[in-house]
């Protein structure tokens, strides 16, 4: 089984970072495996502090909930499907959006959360690692660190 290394998150958070950058914030930046387990993170200057608990827990759900988080913020309306979800866990499930898995073939290696602007500004950061895991080459072929393609497990129009 492939597990998600450091030498890969921290890919990850470099192309987060510069998404960050490109968009003008500071952004707090977390990688957790498959597990759920914090990998890598990265505090940008002048990222908020809150955002540090707010970027992991995002990665977290993204992973624990096998879905964006972006897609619980709207269930977790009043009246929604699953409105309450996110008073379950300790609190720590977040509904905001910039949490994502990494994906492959139906089997999640990880996640990767952002804070420190808008939603859909974390989601577009969060996006820039996405993409970075799915550029990696597989470990079959020359000089691949580890991955080969990945699949998003969502219908969110913002991914």
């Amino acid at each position: 089984m492939h597990r998600l290394t450091l030498e890969v998150a921290k890919t990850l958070l470099a192309a987060a970072e510069r998404k960050a950058r490109e968009l003008g914030l500071s952004c707090d930046i977390a990688i957790v495996d498959d597990g759920a387990n914090l990998v890598a993170f990265y505090r940008m200057d002048n990222a908020r502090i809150a955002g540090i608990d707010i970027s992991q827990s995002k990665a977290w759900t993204s992973v624990a909930m096998r879905m964006p988080t972006s897609n619980l913020a709207q269930s977790a309306q009043p009246g929604g499907p699953t409105f309450g979800i996110n008073t379950t866990n300790n609190g720590k499930l977040v509904i905001l959006g910039g949490g994502i898995p990494l994906v492959r073939g139906g089997t999640i290696y990880g996640g990767v959360g952002v804070s420190g602007g808008t939603s859909a500004q974390d989601i577009e950061v969060a996006n820039a690692a996405v993409h970075a895991f799915e550029s990696m080459r597989g470990a079959s072929e020359p000089g691949g660190p580890q991955f080969g393609s990945v699949r998003i497990g969502s219908v969110n129009p913002y991914i």
